[in-house]
C-alpha cells in the first residue's frame, strides 16, 4: 500500500469514527428531545383541566363529570391537519380525573372508572401538591406502545380534592422522530461523501511532497555521470518544491478547520432561531402569528445567505498572493462614482454624503477592487451615521502615499472594540436597527489592503464619530 493510500485510510477511517460516533449520540437524542416537548405541553394542558374543574368545584364538591360532554364531542370530531407532511386526523389526548383518595371518578377512555389510581407516580405526587409524570405501557391496547402522562392537583378551598392526569400516546409523536433520524442520517451520509471528496484532495496536497522526493530518487539514478553541482542544485528545486506544497497544504487545512469553527459559531444563533419558529409553526396559531414566525424564518435565512456569500467572497479574496493585472487608477473619480451610487441609500435616512475638494491622485493597482474596498467603508460609515448626519470622503497626500478617508456622524468606536473592529465575523450594532452585520466587510478591505502593499485603519476622529483611513502607495 502506498503512502497517500495509507494516509488516505487513515484520515477516512478517522473521520468515519468520529461521524459515527457522532451520529450515534444526535440518533439518541432525538427521542428525548421530542418526548420533553411533549411533557411540557402535557404539564400546561393538565394545569387548564384543572383550573376548570377549580372553577366548578369552589364548594369543594369535585365535578369531574361536567368534562363528559367536551370529551365526547372532542374525540367525535374528524379533521385533517398537515404537520409538515403528516397527516393527523383524530384527538388523542387522554384524561383521567380522581378524587382525593386516588379513585377514578372520570375516564375519557370509559375503561377505568373506580379503579384505584392511588399508587400510579404522577397522581400520588400530584395528590401530594408535587409534580408528577410517568410513562407506561399501554393496557389498552396490549402494550404494544406507551403512553406518557402528567398530572396536576384539583383545590378546592386550598384544599387538595382531586388529581388531574393527562396523557398522550408516544406513537403520536413517532412518526416525528423517524423522520428526524431519517434527515439526520441523510445529513450523516452527504457529510461522509463531501468529505471524501475533500480528503482525496487533501490527501493528494500532503503526500504530494514525498513524491518530489521519489522523483528525485529516480532522477539520480538516471544520471549516467556523477556531478556534484547538478544533482545540488536539482536537490534544492526539489527541497524549495516540497516545503511551498507542504506550507500551503497546511496552511489550507488549519484555514479551512478556522473557518468551519467561526462559521458554525455565527450561524447557531439564526439557525436557532429558524429551529424556534418551525416548531412554534406545527402548533395551531393566529395568522398573524403565523406569518410573523414565518418572516423570521426567511430573515434569518436571508442573514445566513448573506453570511456564506461573504464569507466565499473573502475567501476568494485570501487566496490571491498578489494582484494579477495592476493598472493606474485615479482616485478622485473613483470617490465620485462611489458617493454617487450610495446617495439613494442616504437619501432614504437623510444623510449626507460630502466629497472634500482636493488634489486627485492615483494609484497602481486593481480598480474594481479598490472600489468594493471604498464602498465598504461607506455603507459602514452610513449604517453608524445618526437620521440627518454627514458622512465626508476626502482625499490626503504624502510624499510616497495617498489616504482615502471617510468619516461618518456617528457614535464612535467603543474602547473594547478598537482592538477587534478588522477581526473575521466581529460586527457591532447598528445604532439605528440595533442589528448587526456579518462582520466580514472590514476584513474585505484589509485583504484589499495588503494585495495593494496599503494598510487600513479605523479610529475614533478628534471631531466625533469613527475615522476609517485606506493608504496606498503612490503610482510612480
Amino acid at each position: 500500500m502506498s503512502k497517500r493510500t495509507r494516509i488516505f485510510v487513515g484520515i477516512l477511517l478517522a473521520y468515519a469514527f468520529g461521524v459515527g460516533v457522532l451520529m450515534y449520540r444526535l440518533l439518541g437524542d432525538i427521542d428525548p428531545r421530542y418526548r420533553e416537548s411533549a411533557e411540557e405541553s402535557l404539564v400546561e394542558t393538565a394545569h387548564l383541566i384543572a383550573a376548570t374543574l377549580e372553577a366548578s368545584s369552589t364548594d369543594g364538591t369535585l365535578r369531574a363529570q361536567t368534562l363528559a360532554p367536551v370529551f365526547e364531542s372532542l374525540y367525535a370530531r374528524r379533521f385533517k391537519a398537515d404537520i409538515f407532511g403528516f397527516e393527523k386526523t383524530r384527538v388523542e389526548l387522554r384524561l383521567i380525573v380522581t378524587d382525593r383518595a386516588g379513585k377514578v371518578v372520570y375516564d375519557s377512555t370509559q375503561r377505568h372508572l373506580g379503579e384505584d389510581y392511588a399508587q400510579w407516580h404522577d397522581v400520588w405526587r400530584a395528590l401530594q401538591g408535587e409534580y408528577g409524570a410517568r410513562t407506561t405501557p399501554d393496557i389498552d391496547n396490549d402494550n404494544r406502545t406507551a403512553v406518557m402522562y402528567v398530572a396536576a392537583p384539583v383545590r378546592a378551598r386550598n384544599e387538595i380534592i382531586g388529581a388531574v392526569s393527562v396523557g398522550k400516546p408516544v406513537q403520536s409523536f413517532g412518526q416525528f422522530v423517524d423522520a428526524a433520524r431519517r434527515k439526520t442520517l441523510l445529513v450523516g451520509v452527504t457529510s461522509v461523501v463531501a468529505v471524501l471528496l475533500l480528503v482525496v484532495i487533501v490527501s493528494v496536497w500532503l503526500v504530494r511532497p514525498f513524491g518530489l522526493i521519489a522523483d528525485y530518487v529516480r532522477y539520480v539514478r538516471s544520471q549516467r555521470s556523477f556531478s556534484l553541482p547538478r544533482l545540488g542544485r536539482r536537490a534544492l528545486g526539489a527541497i524549495g518544491a516540497a516545503y511551498d506544497e507542504m506550507r500551503d497544504a497546511l496552511a489550507g487545512r488549519n484555514y479551512v478547520a478556522d473557518y468551519v469553527q467561526t462559521l458554525t459559531h455565527e450561524v447557531k444563533s439564526p439557525l436557532s432561531a429558524i429551529r424556534g419558529a418551525a416548531e412554534l409553526l406545527q402548533e395551531p396559531m393566529p395568522d398573524a402569528d403565523r406569518a410573523r414566525f414565518v418572516a423570521n424564518i426567511a430573515r434569518e435565512t436571508h442573514r445566513i445567505q448573506e453570511l456564506v456569500d461573504r464569507m466565499m467572497e473573502l475567501t476568494a479574496l485570501e487566496s490571491r498572493r498578489s494582484l494579477e493585472r495592476r493598472a493606474p487608477v485615479a482616485l478622485r473619480p473613483l470617490v465620485h462614482e462611489i458617493a454617487a451610487s450610495a446617495q439613494a441609500a442616504a437619501a432614504a435616512r437623510k444623510l449626507r454624503i460630502v466629497v472634500d475638494d482636493g488634489p486627485d491622485a492615483s494609484v497602481d493597482g486593481d480598480a474594481f477592487l479598490l472600489q468594493r474596498a471604498l464602498s465598504n467603508l461607506l455603507d459602514n460609515a452610513l449604517d453608524f451615521s445618526p437620521e440627518g448626519g454627514t458622512v465626508r470622503i476626502s482625499l490626503q497626500l504624502h510624499r510616497r502615499t495617498v489616504d482615502l478617508r471617510v468619516q461618518d456622524s456617528g457614535p464612535g468606536i467603543p474602547d473594547y472594540a478598537e482592538s477587534k473592529v478588522f477581526e473575521k465575523f466581529y460586527s457591532l450594532a447598528r445604532p439605528h436597527s440595533r442589528k448587526k452585520s456579518t462582520g466580514l466587510g472590514l476584513s474585505f478591505v484589509s485583504e484589499i489592503a495588503e494585495l495593494h502593499e496599503g494598510r487600513i485603519t479605523l479610529k475614533n476622529a478628534a471631531a466625533g464619530g469613527a475615522l476609517a483611513t485606506l493608504s496606498l502607495p503612490l503610482n510612480p
